[in-house]
């Protein structure tokens, strides 16, 4: 596979400008075309309050969210139009986690931004980007809410526990390896797996040999997490090591009708320092 198209999810947030930054860097390095999109969500409005409010205020509100996305398109268009990207702008209306996952669904990567705390609460936002990533059937780069990133994708760091979702994450982000400077295939705690995510005598070796067989110069390493969390580890590995992309399977089970994140999956998205390449 190759990365030939992409998506950016676009919006008001304080990180939108560096993940569209972001968005832009790959498809320049991978000769991508990049969609935006940005969704208008119609406000909460009560019932009972929405049948006093008139249709001129009403109005009003549909036409501020209107001029709300002009201001982003604009931002979209200039940047991008200091680069050779081709690039098409969509604004659709809707609930923005059906709509950001539909359009997921016909993309190589959807390009999202990690959940900001102090951001607006949107409809749909609260979810945004964990069901995207649990539901969209596509790899997701997800960008930190804070931070600038010159680079991404020269130094990966793959977490590797031989699990279905972490081949699955390796095999999907081959196309951002093979333009990647240093490729490092890591294991956290790798003899206290059994089974089917037992590691072998040297952890990790295996599946930088699969790489190396895609022209990927991998190295194989493993550490011992020493009392942190596996989570925690990984952020601490990548921060010691000027890593600039994690990638990672993100895993989540369904309970009681609701999707859970698993501990790792959401540690990351709530935690991550540089992007992370996610798929599930």
């Amino acid at each position: 596979m190759s990365l030939k198209d992409i998506l950016v999810h676009v919006d008001h947030s304080r990180s939108c400008k560096e993940r569209i930054s972001a968005a832009l860097k790959l498809a320049t390095l991978h000769d991508a075309h990049l969609t935006a999109v940005y969704v208008l969500t119609k406000p909460m409005i009560p019932g009972f309050i929405e049948a006093q409010l008139s249709q001129d205020v009403l109005q009003a509100q549909v036409n501020a969210t209107k001029d709300a996305a002009k201001e982003i398109e604009s931002l979209f268009k200039d940047m991008a139009a200091k680069t050779d990207v081709q690039t098409e702008w969509r604004c659709v209306e809707g609930d923005l986690v059906d709509q950001v996952m539909l359009h997921a669904r016909y993309f190589d990567l959807t390009v999202l931004g990690q959940k900001d705390p102090e951001g607006d609460n949107v409809p749909g936002s609260e979810e945004m980007p964990d069901q995207i990533l649990l539901r969209s059937g596509r790899p997701v780069l997800i960008i930190p809410y804070v931070g600038t990133f010159e680079t991404i994708g020269q130094h990966i760091m793959t977490a590797w526990d031989g699990s279905r979702l972490a081949a699955s994450a390796i095999n999907e982000a081959i196309p951002l390896m093979k333009g990647a400077k240093k490729v490092e295939v890591l294991a956290v705690d790798p003899h206290k797996g059994e089974g089917s995510k037992s590691h072998g005598d040297i952890p990790s070796a295996d599946m930088s040999l699969h790489l190396a067989r895609h022209g990927i110069k991998a190295e194989a390493d493993h550490l011992a997490s020493g009392g942190l969390s596996a989570g925690d580890t990984l952020l601490s590995y990548a921060a010691d090591n000027s890593i600039d992309l994690i990638v990672m399977g993100g895993y989540g089970h369904r309970r009681w009708r609701e999707v859970v994140l698993g501990g790792v999956t959401r540690h990351m998205l709530q935690h991550m320092t540089v992007p992370v390449f996610m798929t599930h």
